[in-house]
């Protein structure tokens, strides 16, 4: 049927293109393409790897130390002036890195004729979100997308998890790098020597608990947390710590890599979610990941937020209760879980029920035109992007973007729309026919009123604008 291929263009692919063939067999076109997803496409390996980039981190931290130690002997204003001058010089570096990745996801997401798998890669990236609002992060987000997301979603959800949370970008963006267990060796040792407050940094512990597995807060206590923010002490970054503590890590680390430090750690044994963990140290935080990740309040939680982004805002019961217990039957294999949503019925009967976000739109809009490339395209996205209120990792906290009509269909974000249906439609009215386009990107579900108003238009930029603008499109 014409309307299972548009659903599965729109709804779990990034848009159809135009002059690409519907789907003759939609589920087992969007299932074939897990099997050709590549991890790693040419715009993403060219980009900087996160050694390097935690060594500008590392050098620009370095650099501020420096100074502060010399500014005694120089005038307060030169001092403040050279500070100033470091970190403007590094949030420049920043931004470009933050530009770069953000053009590599756009253009491979506009060219990708796997855009089921980077649908998921954007699925997941938002589960385990993290924000560009701190300058330590901003250089990091997409490394984190690109090496901590992408090549784990075709394994199992524990890994996935594991991968997410061992990534410097969320030990740093939730301030777990610097996380000390009050009664581990090292809070010791400062204690004896300085008044210096030691303590335990609980944010990663709480979003791991709240946003990534459990979600249900019945699940889980505030001791919870604080239980396994004490388990967690230890878990931090290579290449950025004193270098007491980076000798003590050992020589066989790169910059980035996430090492656990047993002189951070906090000793003794844990009890977390009703189950007790003997030993402390890094294999049991391993068996505690373990166990969040299978607990059946994880597959509760992943199962609703899979049914929420691919088929309704408010999630059929029945498709929640079948991929929760595929998610447990499997051991979070992911593969499975993918295959019972792509195959479920209740995923084929609610056509344009899900409201577009920003970057879903613009994606599927820019797909719809074939426009892969644009002037000044990086710079250009980044800032369409921050107008429209989805600005690329940049979510209002670590709970990530909304996924609901309501975080996305105001007035005011339409007409931004509108303004910028406008603007695509100028890049592409001069070689495509919206009477002709309609049909083939929207095969099944578009309607008789949209189909008149198009063909009526004053203009083929006008037509195309209607086309990006119209009820149909705005949904998948």
């Amino acid at each position: 049927m014409a309307i299972d291929a548009a659903i599965a263009m729109n709804r779990f692919g990034l848009g159809a293109r135009a002059g690409a063939a519907a789907p003759e067999r939609p589920a087992r076109w969007l299932l074939d393409q897990l099997g050709r997803h590549d991890p790693r496409p040419p715009a993403i390996a060219a980009l900087p790897p996160r050694s390097e980039l935690i060594g500008a981190i590392r050098d620009l931290r370095q650099d501020r130390q420096q100074r502060r130690s010399t500014a005694e002997d120089k005038p307060a204003d030169d001092a403040a002036a050279a500070a100033d001058r470091d970190l403007n010089n590094y949030r420049t570096a920043v931004r470009g890195q933050y530009v770069a990745a953000v053009d590599a996801r756009l253009g491979v997401a506009l060219s990708s004729d796997t855009d089921f798998a980077e649908r998921l890669v954007h699925f997941w990236a938002n589960h385990f979100a993290i924000s560009i609002d701190k300058i330590v992060t901003a250089g990091l987000a997409g490394n984190f997308e690109f090496e901590a997301i992408r090549p784990h979603i075709l394994g199992s959800f524990a890994d996935l998890l594991k991968s997410a949370i061992r990534h410097p970008a969320m030990l740093l963006y939730l301030d777990q790098a610097q996380s000390i267990g009050p009664n581990s060796l090292l809070a010791r040792r400062i204690g004896a020597r300085s008044d210096r407050e030691i303590g335990l940094n609980e944010n990663l512990a709480r979003e791991i608990l709240e946003l990534h597995t459990l979600g249900d807060r019945t699940a889980f206590t505030q001791e919870d947390v604080t239980e396994f923010a004490k388990a967690m002490t230890g878990l931090t970054v290579a290449g950025l710590g004193r270098p007491q503590l980076q000798r003590a890590l050992g020589t066989d680390k790169s910059p980035g890599d996430a090492v656990f430090a047993d002189a951070l750690h906090e000793p003794g044994n844990r009890t977390i979610a009703g189950r007790s963990y003997g030993g402390g140290g890094a294999q049991a935080l391993d068996r505690i990941l373990d166990d969040l990740a299978m607990h059946p309040a994880t597959a509760r939680h992943i199962a609703t937020k899979l049914a929420r982004h691919f088929v309704a805002d408010d999630p059929p019961s029945p498709l929640v209760a079948r991929l929760e217990a595929v998610f447990l039957k499997t051991g979070g294999n992911l593969p499975a879980i993918y295959r019972a949503l792509v195959e479920a019925p209740e995923s084929w009967r609610m056509p344009v029920a899900k409201f577009k976000s920003p970057w879903e739109w613009t994606v599927s809009a820019l797909r719809a035109l074939s426009v892969t490339d644009f002037p000044g395209r990086a710079q250009a996205a980044v800032g369409l992007f921050t107008q429209m209120g989805q600005p690329v990792w940049r979510p209002g906290s670590p709970k990530g973007f909304g996924d609901i009509s309501a975080d996305w269909a105001g007035p005011a974000a339409l007409m931004r729309r509108v303004e910028t249906a406008g603007r695509f439609a100028r890049l592409a009215a001069n070689r495509v026919d919206a009477r002709q386009l309609a049909p083939a990107i929207l095969p099944g579900t578009l309607g008789p009123l949209t189909a008149e108003q198009i063909a009526r238009a004053e203009s083929p930029e006008q037509g195309l604008a209607l086309l990006l603008v119209s009820p149909e499109f705005l949904r998948r």
